[in-house]
């Protein structure tokens, strides 16, 4: 159970009860670790137990349920994030350290979820898929919940990629455990509360906030888990999987999406401006903690010069501060564990590379888990043994006649989430896309912000399993499939046959 104490909106109890409440831990604002902003109880043993047994015997039900009302409910939850919009967008900025106009965008993106997910429900399981045989045979195929979910989600989108998740298998008709990331779990409470005002029997949905070994494992680890949904790190992602395959019972489905070590390729045909902006936007906007932000910039050398000369006057003019205030760019990383890690990356790189341009940090930030935004120019790509996920940029020139060998040393990473290309040469674009297996590919643009039903998000290899969130075929890794096969010879014939006239 968790609770906010933002002015006019609390969290109701979900699975855990309100007596323990005080006895719950603090949570803190990331901007300014004095101020406590709610309390959660996590969920013990027996917590879990008693929502896997709930969650079990209410699956049936749920699948059950027409796809049309679970679409209406999704939709009606949408509306509902929409009209409690500040509150949620007050959660976003103080839990988890988002600037306003990330805040905004995350209730869009999570009101966005819901609609497009009861859209894809409506067509791919309202009915069956009728399927052609032969003459005195009826062959159908329907989609159906696989059970229970485990939703396993992150902090840094702790709205979006959690309704994703959620919504997605609710849609499919399966009940959900969700288990939001241990820093956000009040904009967790939140949209649970709200999913189930929609009309999400409370059975079918429950909220167990805790810590990995504590939660997470034990739902990898249980039959009764029929599916897991985790965005995370991509040693989590190799442990869950561990776990299921390791596990008694039925075999379980794994949807994982995990980080990347993203490039942006960028050739002397390139505007420097538009690569500045889209370098700026795609490397530190939420602090750097997106899974598509821009890790390595990789510049061709008859433009290295000018763009990084520009890119450090643009790290120079980068606010640090407060996220609920609009002039704030960059807002805290989401906490101490994370900015010690970073702040040993920047300086590791410091001393293996020459720091390009470092942004200021004043007074206001005292408090905080603030980190100034960071370019370092690195020699070669295996300065880098893993994900870094903050506001550090690494640059890297490269001559014309290497760039196969650079595409190569990328590849050679194993990650396949986003990739940018700046070039007004077509044969180039196509030369990039094609040498590296990617799964969101960005030309002359930046490279966060996927839209929903417009830009399905997921990637390949180190970076996820599929399929894409927000995209045409996501709720089918929900389901499960069922085939009805009926003789029509059996009742004397194929009655549609009598139907037909001359």
């Amino acid at each position: 159970m968790s609770e906010a104490a933002e002015p006019g909106w609390k969290a109701a109890p979900i699975v855990i009860g309100e007596e323990r409440l005080g006895r719950g831990r603090i949570v803190f604002d990331p901007s300014d670790r004095q101020r406590e902003i709610g309390r959660v109880v996590e969920a013990s043993a027996a917590d879990l137990d008693a929502a896997l047994v709930a969650a079990s015997q209410a699956a049936p039900d749920w699948d059950a349920t027409p796809a049309d009302r679970r679409a209406a409910i999704l939709e009606r939850a949408a509306q509902l994030y929409e009209e409690r919009r500040p509150e949620l967008m007050a959660l976003a900025v103080r839990e988890a350290g988002k600037t306003i106009p990330d805040a905004l965008a995350e209730i869009r993106e999570a009101v966005d979820f819901c609609r497009y997910y009861a859209a894809r429900a409506r067509a791919d399981f309202a009915k069956p898929i009728e399927l052609p045989g032969p003459t005195g045979e009826r062959n159908r195929l329907e989609l159906h919940g696989r059970g229970v979910f485990a939703c396993i989600s992150p902090w840094n989108f702790p709205l979006a990629i959690f309704t994703g998740q959620v919504a997605a298998a609710l849609a499919a008709g399966n009940a959900v455990i969700a288990k939001p990331a241990e820093q956000t779990p009040l904009i967790a409470a939140a949209a649970v509360k709200l999913l189930h005002q929609a009309g999400v029997p409370e059975a079918a949905l429950h909220l167990l906030p805790g810590d990995g070994p504590s939660i997470g494992a034990p739902l990898a680890a249980d039959p009764r888990v029929a599916g897991i949904a985790f965005t995370g790190s991509t040693e989590t992602a190799r442990a869950i999987n561990l776990a299921l395959a390791k596990r008694e019972g039925p075999l379980a489905a794994l949807i994982a999406e995990t980080g990347g070590q993203n490039a942006m390729i960028v050739d002397s045909s390139a505007l420097p401006e538009q690569v500045v902006g889209d370098a700026i936007t795609s490397a530190f906007q939420s602090a750097g903690q997106r899974c598509s932000a821009l890790r390595i910039l990789c510049l061709q050398e008859e433009v290295a010069d000018r763009v990084i000369a520009m890119l450090a006057g643009a790290i120079a003019e980068l606010r640090v501060g407060d996220p609920a205030l609009l002039a704030t760019d960059v807002g805290p990383v989401i906490d101490q564990e994370a900015l010690e890690r970073l702040e040993a990356h920047a300086e590791r790189m410091g001393r293996q590379g020459r720091v390009l341009a470092r942004a200021t940090l004043g007074p206001e930030t005292a408090h905080g888990t603030f980190m100034a935004p960071i370019a370092v120019e690195i020699d070669r790509l295996d300065r880098l043994t893993g994900e870094v996920f903050g506001p550090v940029l690494h640059v890297l020139r490269y001559r014309e006649d290497r760039l196969d060998a650079v595409l190569d040393e990328i590849q050679q990473t194993g990650y396949g989430l986003t990739l940018g290309i700046h070039s007004r040469i077509d044969e180039t674009v196509e030369r990039v896309r094609a040498r590296l297996g990617v799964g969101n590919t960005y030309v002359n643009r930046n490279m966060i912000g996927a839209v929903v039903g417009v830009q399905p998000f997921g990637g390949e290899r180190l970076s996820g399993t599929g399929p894409k969130a927000g995209g045409p075929f996501y709720l089918h890794r929900f389901a499960v499939e069922r085939t009805l096969s009926i003789d029509t010879t059996a009742a004397g014939g194929n009655a549609s046959l009598l139907s037909l006239t001359e």
